[in-house]
């Protein structure tokens, strides 16, 4: 089959063919339709993984999928051949990955039923940051009317929690650049916008004076970011910032564990069923197209996310 890989640490993306693999016990094989590109991924490419979690090279890029399951191996209750699902690729060591035309998952996380009325696109783009933008707000469980900042709003995780947080009744302050950004964060929730590339601190100042109640932390200086909260204030990091990091402040801080179980996933697609939660998709690649998409991400970034078709 063909796949997108990488051949050792920090090498470049590359389309090759390679052995297609075969469900053992537990495991389903899906025939994957769609992918997207993650910061995960490019973390992985530039060799930021080494020594954090265990490679089988030549590894195979992706995390998100969806799908359709070809085949069950022994003791798959849950699932069976012909159903449409999407999820997260969650193994223990690094080696399948969602860059290809199959893929092999266990059945017990990162799997779930894919929904009528959600398209393999949109729910390909919706796994990996779909959970960890949920944990993020979860984190800080914003109330009714608090002010939520978030920083990095307009990537793949911020703009599902930009929504998240808004539907639980926040004020969500959102990092954008002036124009496009900003209008998409109004559209998805943002009360206010303030421009990622001049002075935060001021700006996120005048809208609260106080400080805000809590702040999403998917980019930007964390210490920064931290002043700006009110003393008893919540504080969430997708980029792995802990208490130990802020020492000394009055804050509830978690770094984020993105769990990718079947209850959030069913959440999350529930979510996307009901019109509540919008993927917003910047560029859809083909799967020959991926190691183009790596370069693109490394040097722009991305607004919302980036999709990749395999079929």
């Amino acid at each position: 089959m063909r796949a997108v890989i990488a051949e050792s640490y920090g090498a470049m993306p590359e389309v090759r063919d390679v052995p297609e693999p075969s469900p053992v016990g537990g495991d389903v094989k899906i025939e994957v339709q769609a992918s997207s590109l993650n910061a995960y991924d490019a973390k992985l490419v530039g060799g930021f993984l080494d020594g954090e979690i265990e490679h089988q090279f030549p590894v195979v890029l992706g995390r998100d999928f969806a799908g359709i399951i070809t085949e069950v191996g022994p003791g798959v209750s849950g699932f069976m051949p012909g159903e449409k699902v999407f999820g997260v690729v969650a193994k223990p060591r690094l080696g399948d990955g969602s860059f290809s035309e199959y893929v092999v998952v266990p059945e017990e996380i990162g799997l779930a039923p894919l929904p009528a009325g959600i398209d393999y696109r949109a729910a390909g783009v919706l796994g990996l940051a779909g959970v960890a933008a949920l944990a993020c707000v979860d984190a800080v469980a914003p109330g009714h009317g608090e002010l939520v900042l978030i920083s990095g709003a307009t990537g793949g995780v911020g703009h599902y929690a930009v929504q998240l947080a808004a539907a639980r009744g926040a004020s969500v302050i959102a990092t954008a650049q002036p124009g496009p950004q900003s209008d998409l964060m109004y559209e998805l929730g943002a009360a206010h916008t303030v421009d990622r590339g001049g002075d935060l601190a001021a700006q996120v100042r005048r809208l609260a004076p106080a400080g805000v109640d809590a702040v999403v932390h998917l980019a930007g200086d964390p210490v920064q970011l931290a002043d700006l909260v009110v003393p008893g204030g919540r504080f969430a990091s997708s980029l792995g910032v802990g208490p130990e990091q802020l020492g000394g402040r009055d804050l509830s801080v978690t770094a984020i564990d993105a769990v990718p179980d079947r209850i959030v996933l069913d959440h999350l697609a529930t979510e996307v069923a009901a019109g509540r939660l919008r993927p917003s998709i910047a560029r859809t690649y083909l799967l020959d197209e991926v190691p183009q998409a790596f370069a693109d991400f490394s040097n722009s970034g991305t607004v919302g996310k980036i999709a990749v078709a395999v079929d």
